[in-house]
């Protein structure tokens, strides 16, 4: 089964229109909800009256800071006793950005509901406002939050940078912002909460963090865990943007209040406006480098808006620092991490989780230090890449098993690299409209939560007694196909075939604990796990076998859903009659648990090669070539990686070229439609798109059969790519995402950097 491509584990569901989404859901008496949502940025509420709301025909329940639980949460907590910065409430007395929760409304009917909510007056008391990084961090700036708007400062470090710049043949410097921009799943925010008669409270919710999301209940509303379930019936894309809570108390409030189940489904403007974003950034990089190409120093100080609320500030900005030592043989390195309160909508975890941010300065660097020293981007990058042998310069651990060079290597023969910088050259030596450029970058982003917090997952085991078999896991199947990639490991150790597998998934009440879907985890510790409790379960059925047959556990082996004898091929028995017998004669029924802890980090690497033609009259970008080449140890399945990749690159252009969200100077948001956002188009897409994998050479320790993750890797270096592309083709420097029309024809007239 391992190496064999097959289809994601739920695709025949979701092409029939056949999978049931949170949104698809009916129970009996279900309510609708609806939410009413601040208009200002900044200020306190002063008078609310829901009067009129309250006495329209169908309304069931209104509830707002006055009748609601008021406890302060954090939305990214992950378990009990993490320590999170709680500033967070289900409604808001004082509204912190655009799109604050204000009151909602349970009633007969989504119309009715709709009709009650602008039936709610509100009155605020406004108060000044920021919402951008820089007015953010002034001294005088007006606090979003007592205390200020700069949460905290995070440093970590390793060797001596400032002395080691003293001693560099080249220095630069220079500043770089990344913006806001919005997940743009597919399917909206979505819950269905029923608080019962019984005391229970069960949540059906797109989520990413079941377990997490029962925690953050319990503190809110003094639940204890028993009187809890929360469960993902289907995910339709997350890319992190459901990982944090964010509908689920204000569903389970109207809940309790009208006695009847209630289902919020956000709208497309209000999912864009009201749940999480990319945080925005804005590092200043510092590279200190000799005449030889080789990196000696890097510095890094980045500002990340966190938005209205800490949510995963914290998180994001921590790990962030951590992946810069991963990328590159540099002695000597600083950042500074510094994470920001806006009166914008919350950021949280997005794919990448801070590495897109604080990669796209460092690339953009690189490919600078190219041209001041004349040499090929390649070359730069060549020399300074990590090695297999190479070890964290922070922690001084082990890297694992990494490939950066190989990717290279194969992305260059694939990019017709050689070619592409002849293009490059005849089309400025041409003096023609059309520009052609190609740029490279380098992408890292690690496996799993190792030394940050603890990353357990315990997956369990069932046999039945046809032969067949079934999996609870915690996990929740974003698209990425995690289930159905344990159902493929679990399958090769016990040498049955996928289809005798069922799998139950991502509930608080039939699964054992999972820290969540996140961090690029799937594969290295939830394939891991699998792995584990797969071996635990072929023991008991050797031994059953064994029996069965007569003789030792080691002369059996299992293949095509039956034991065999190994010294004996005639003899052998489906796998039914052994379970048969292991009911019948031992009396015992066959179930194993692993509770499986990552043992160490682990990090995957990727190089991608844009070739880009520019236009300079208008500014425009056609992406004419792009090869994406990527370091995931052993391929569990070649067919689902292909397509994540493929989504990645889609994601990483968009990031580069023109998504970005904004807010005008009254605090307001936009773009709030898919329409207007900037994600890519189909027909916006590479000409040509390449993408392949560095396999074997004895794959990740530690992983599933050699495997690692691909996950979140492929949109990092994505933007520096195309960016990188652009610059070369017109001799400008780019310092802003996105690279928009309007920049790059500013930058061609000579305008001010960061503009």
């Amino acid at each position: 089964m391992i190496g064999e491509g097959k289809p994601i584990e739920d695709a025949a569901w979701k092409v029939t229109g056949r999978k049931q989404y949170v949104a698809d859901m009916k129970v009996p008496q279900m309510a609708y909800g609806k939410i009413l949502y601040s208009t200002i940025p900044h200020g306190s509420i002063i008078r609310i009256d829901t009067s009129k709301a309250e006495a329209l025909p169908g309304v069931l329940a209104v509830a707002d800071y006055r009748n609601s639980p008021m406890t302060p949460y954090n939305s990214a907590k992950r378990f009990i006793g993490q320590q999170v910065i709680s500033n967070e409430t289900i409604f808001a007395q004082r509204c912190r950005f655009v799109g604050d929760r204000v009151a909602a409304v349970a009633a007969e009917s989504e119309e009715i509901a709709a009709k009650a909510i602008r039936l709610i007056e509100v009155e605020y008391e406004p108060l000044p406002f920021v919402t951008d990084i820089p007015s953010a961090i002034q001294e005088d700036a007006y606090p979003v939050h007592e205390g200020g708007n700069v949460i905290t400062g995070m440093e970590t470090h390793c060797g001596d940078a400032e002395a080691a710049f003293a001693k560099c043949d080249h220095v630069i410097e220079d500043t770089y912002t990344t913006p806001p921009i919005h997940h743009a799943a597919i399917e909206p925010h979505a819950v269905l909460a029923d608080w019962g008669p019984d005391g229970k409270l069960t949540v059906y919710s797109a989520n990413q963090n079941c377990f997490a999301f029962r925690v953050i209940l319990s503190d809110i509303f003094g639940l204890p865990m028993n009187r809890i379930r929360v469960c993902a019936p289907a995910i339709g894309g997350a890319f992190g943007g459901k990982l944090e809570m964010t509908i689920e108390p204000v569903a389970a409030v109207l809940s309790k209040m009208a006695g009847r189940p209630v289902k919020i489904v956000l709208s497309r403007r209000e999912t864009m406006m009201a749940t999480r974003v990319r945080h925005g950034s804005l590092s200043h990089v510092k590279t200190g480098f000799d005449d030889d190409g080789r990196i000696r120093a890097m510095e890094f100080k980045i500002y990340t808006n966190t938005g209205g609320y800490a949510s995963s500030a914290l998180n994001v900005a921590g790990a962030l620092m951590h992946k810069v030592f991963l990328a590159y043989r540099i002695p000597d390195m600083k950042i500074t991490s510094i994470p920001v309160y806006t009166n914008t909508e919350t950021a949280g975890a997005m794919r990448g989780y801070g590495s897109p941010q604080i990669y796209f300065g460092m690339q953009r660097q690189i490919n600078e230090m190219a041209g001041i020293l004349g040499k090929d981007p390649a070359e730069i990058q060549r020399i300074n890449m990590v090695r297999p042998d190479s070890r964290n310069p922070a922690s001084g651990e082990p890297i694992g098993n990494p490939r950066p060079l190989d990717c290279l290597e194969k992305a260059l023969r694939l990019s017709d690299y050689e070619k592409a910088l002849v293009r490059q050259r005849k089309s400025k030596e041409a003096g023609g409209p059309l520009r052609v450029g190609v740029g490279i970058a380098l992408g890292v982003h690690g496996n799993n939560c190792f030394g940050v917090h603890r990353d357990n997952t315990s997956p369990m085991i069932k046999m039945n007694e046809d032969g067949t078999c079934l999996l609870y896991t915690g996990s929740h199947d974003m698209g990425t196909d995690t289930v159905g990639m344990q159902k493929q490991i679990i399958a090769e150790i016990l040498g049955i075939t996928v289809d005798r597998i069922a799998a139950v998934t991502a509930d608080t009440d039939s699964c054992l604990w999972h820290i969540g879907d996140y961090s690029s985890r799937g594969v290295f510790v939830v394939g891991e796990a699998a792995v584990k409790a797969a071996e635990k379960m072929k023991t008991l059925l050797l031994e059953e076998a064994g029996k069965y047959f007569g003789v030792e556990p080691e002369e059996i082996c299992l293949r095509d859903n039956r034991a065999w004898v190994k010294t004996d091929p005639e003899k052998s028995a489906d796998l039914k009659e052994i379970m048969i017998y292991c009911q019948s004669v031992s009396n015992r029924e066959l179930c194993v648990h692993e509770t499986y802890e990552a043992i160490r980090g682990a990090a995957s690497y990727g190089v991608h090669i844009a070739e880009a033609e520019v236009d300079i009259r208008t500014g425009k970008v056609r992406i004419r070539k792009y090869t994406a080449v990527h370091d995931v140890g052993n391929i569990l399945n070649p067919m689902m990686i292909e397509g994540q990749l493929q989504g990645a690159v889609q994601m990483g252009i968009g990031y580069a070229l023109s998504e970005g969200m904004h807010w005008d100077s009254k605090g307001q948001p936009g773009p709030l439609t898919l329409k207007k956002c900037g994600v890519l188009r189909a027909d916006q897409m590479p000409d040509q798109l390449i993408t392949d994998f560095v396999t074997g050479k004895g794959g990740e320790p530690g992983g599933p059969f050699g495997a690692k993750a691909l996950g979140e890797c492929p949109v990092v270096p994505a933007a520096p790519a195309v960016v990188n592309a652009i610059c070369n083709a017109l001799d400008i420097e780019l310092r802003d995402l996105p690279a928009s029309p309007e920049r790059i024809l500013h930058a061609l007239k000579g305008g001010d950097k960061n503009d």
